[in-house]
């Protein structure tokens, strides 16, 4: 949907209707300037989109890209004057192994009682005391951390000194700098695979690294940065898919003013005097302008800019930490529920929590497992390093239609999705094209292991291979980050990108990637500020 005729002259040209821009066109036109939102896809959203996907299941609903909000500060959210509906998920964890009834097993809910009895029976008090010790530390940097998301970024040690209680600066900064696998060595987990559970979800999540990798730390802690009302440090979901935290800020970005125009990709950011003068269109049309936002990721916006008009500095920085993706997402649509067989019949249900389903959980289980689990997540990584698809992946599943019904179809499908984490955006010796539906095959007899049958309620898929993100949403390399998370605070894409009236306000910039919002709200602040409003 357009909103009406594009002008030819507008205050502020924002690229990219993701929820960043969205963001930021909502502050903007509240501050009284005329702002114009072009997007290139035919949908707003970008990756925070709800969609009907699946050819045999047109009227199932999927979060195709992003799929669970927890990240955003509520302080954005009361800024903004805005309610997005959530659905608490509980429980918010589930670690299975591939065994019989009576199996071990992990349901992380809001019950610490029931969590805590499980661990006693199936792991040991010292993961016990580790899982509990780890929680605290991280709740009170979550706490100090948070104001840093909502203001301009700095070095780490100024953010420490600046934002972090004195006797965890230290612990934040190694944090921040340093690999999952050392953070979580320090608290003694006596399982690894606990330690794998939580290095893969939290630490490598999305990311161009292995365990050992610095900066996989500032990931871990990123997405342990859960502050919305009622998640408990939890991830949520969004009621209706992710599509509508992007309608919610369209429609607030309307309501001020703004102008949203779909299906209208930029190809060029004009320059005039060394000072940003508007956007070029594909199809020849122009906008003139005296501020141009990017809430594309921040290699598309370099592209856009000619040659030079850029500092050296800024270029040459963003082209070292450039990554491609190494995510696979599977969106399914599923005839029934599955059954996991090392459930009692009388366990909560699973259905809407994260499911783990992790190489070396065999073992744990008493079945024969070559490699533990963390040497597993390593091999895993060489794997991908080689360009090779690796045969034990780390597998998130998740099936969201038994908290949020809203989405099924009449016939009752659910709609489901494996995240995996790593895959190689391009691979050795052949191509996604020949392997993706034996890979594809491959994973869902992984689920046929810990939940026999899976694979025959599968009615219909849409797979997303590191390059079909890149094309389904627009993400260069298809990096789901934009720019990596191991790449922290002012080493991201800069608000202000010096050259005159051009900003940068996607994933890619401070905070980090994910569904934040704090990133389009900043860029919309230094804007107003450089603007003197």
């Amino acid at each position: 949907m357009t909103d009406g005729t594009l002008p030819g002259r507008a205050d502020v040209v924002i690229i990219g209707a993701g929820h960043n821009g969205l963001v930021s066109a909502v502050l903007l036109a509240r501050a009284g300037l005329d702002v114009v939102v072009l997007e290139a896809a035919d949908v707003l959203g970008g990756a925070t989109r709800t969609e009907r996907p699946f050819a045999k299941v047109p009227g199932l609903g999927q979060s195709t890209g992003s799929y669970l909000l927890g990240l955003m500060p509520p302080e954005l959210l009361r800024t903004l004057d805005l309610d997005i509906p959530v659905l608490r998920r509980d429980p918010h964890y589930f670690l299975p192994t591939p065994g019989d009834p009576g199996s071990p097993y992990l349901l992380f809910g809001s019950d610490r009682a029931a969590t805590r009895a499980q661990m006693e029976r199936f792991f040991s008090p010292r993961d016990i005391a580790a899982d509990e010790a780890m929680a605290v530390e991280i709740a009170a940097l979550r706490a100090d951390l948070a104001p840093a998301w909502l203001a301009e970024p700095g070095p780490v040690e100024e953010i420490a000194d600046r934002h972090i209680r004195p006797q965890l600066q230290s612990t934040f900064i190694d944090l921040v700098r340093g690999s999952v696998a050392d953070y979580l060595g320090r608290f003694g987990f006596k399982s690894e695979l606990l330690m794998s559970m939580y290095a893969v979800t939290d630490g490598l999540s999305g990311l161009n690294a292995g365990p050992d990798d610095p900066g996989t730390g500032h990931n871990f802690l990123v997405h342990n940065m859960c502050r919305l009302p009622g998640a408990d440090g939890t991830w949520m979901i969004a009621a209706g898919g992710m599509g509508t935290v992007s309608r919610t800020f369209a429609d607030a970005a309307r309501a001020a003013g703004a102008k949203l125009f779909t299906g209208t990709p930029v190809s060029a950011v004009t320059v005039t005097r060394q000072a940003v003068s508007g956007v070029a269109l594909a199809d020849g049309r122009t906008v003139e302008a005296r501020v141009v936002l990017g809430a594309c990721d921040p290699y598309r916006l370099i592209d856009l800019v000619p040659d030079g008009a850029l500092p050296a500095a800024l270029t040459e920085r963003m082209a070292a930490v450039r990554r491609p993706g190494t995510t696979l997402k599977i969106n399914l649509a599923l005839s029934g529920l599955p059954r996991f067989a090392c459930l009692p019949d009388d366990a909560a249900s699973p259905f809407g929590s994260t499911i783990h389903l992790l190489p070396g959980s065999a073992g744990l289980a008493g079945l024969a497992e070559s490699d533990s689990p963390m040497a597993a997540l390593r091999a895993m990584w060489a794997d991908v390093q080689a360009g090779r698809l690796p045969a034990e992946p780390t597998i998130e599943w998740y099936l969201h239609t038994t908290v949020d019904p809203s989405l099924q179809d009449e016939a009752g499908h659910h709609s489901s999705a494996l995240f995996v984490q790593s895959v190689p955006y391009q691979l050795a010796g052949t191509t996604w094209e020949a392997e993706l539906p034996g890979y594809v095959t491959r994973l869902l007899e992984i689920c046929d292991r810990y939940a026999p049958g899976t694979s025959g309620l599968v009615a219909d898929t849409m797979p997303l291979t590191p390059p079909g993100i890149e094309r389904h949403f627009g993400i260069t390399g298809g990096h789901i980050h934009h720019v990596d998370n191991t790449v922290a605070f002012d080493q991201r894409m800069p608000y202000a990108t010096g050259l005159d009236g051009l900003y940068a306000g996607s994933a890619g910039a401070h905070p980090a990637g994910s569904v934040i919002g704090a990133a389009g709200h900043n860029a919309a602040r230094r804007i107003l500020r450089d603007l003197g409003r």
